[in-house]
């Protein structure tokens, strides 16, 4: 079982996303498959990431950083895993799975700044102070780019949340392309199919 909900119709809008899937991944993700039933509503969500991304000019590394930090401070291992692997692409493994365990010790001060914020976004944003945005001024980020950073964030952990929810489970080949360092640090969240 790829999640808790049964297969989607064929439409022209899963097509896009199981298509967008095997172009980049060379397989359809679990995750496009329970997507598939709004095919839209994914595209919506994905468009304000992107947007929310470029209006604070994060880099793919910084994607990866806040993306793992994230997704390890929520407890989702499908991000965790994805982001994990490609920032190990950035920073090397141990660095990569350092973030996904809560440690920022290999980031450059900036990246770390990031790391705190999303793991404050994640665990209670409710808990923010005006230090923490100030950490993220002095990190070299605007007022304009902190709040894109946040929405960024928080669009992530909607999205990660809608996936955890539904059941949505890692994907066999996302698991055995992970570096081991990665795959060991998310030991948490639901397990790997297959």
């Amino acid at each position: 079982m790829t999640s808790f909900l049964g297969a989607a119709p064929d439409s022209e809008g899963a097509q896009r996303l199981y298509d967008e899937d095997i172009e980049r991944d060379g397989y359809v993700m679990n995750l496009s498959r329970a997507w598939a039933h709004a095919p839209e509503l994914r595209t919506g969500v994905t468009a304000l990431v992107e947007r929310a991304a470029e209006g604070a000019g994060l880099t793919f590394r910084q994607r990866g950083v806040l993306i793992s930090a994230m997704a390890s401070t929520l407890g989702d291992s499908y991000c965790a895993l994805a982001w994990g692997t490609r920032l190990a692409g950035e920073v090397g493994a141990d660095a990569a799975a350092a973030v996904i365990a809560g440690d920022d010790g290999g980031l450059d001060p900036t990246d770390a700044a990031l790391a705190h914020w999303a793991r404050q976004v994640a665990r209670d944003p409710n808990g923010t102070t005006a230090a923490d945005v100030d950490a993220l001024r002095a990190a070299g980020l605007d007022d304009a780019q902190i709040l894109a950073v946040t929405l960024f964030v928080a669009m992530r952990l909607a999205f990660a949340s809608v996936n955890d929810a539904i059941g949505a489970r890692p994907d066999a080949e996302l698991a055995a392309r992970a570096p081991a360092e990665v795959g060991a640090a998310v030991d948490f969240g639901r397990s790997a199919e297959g």
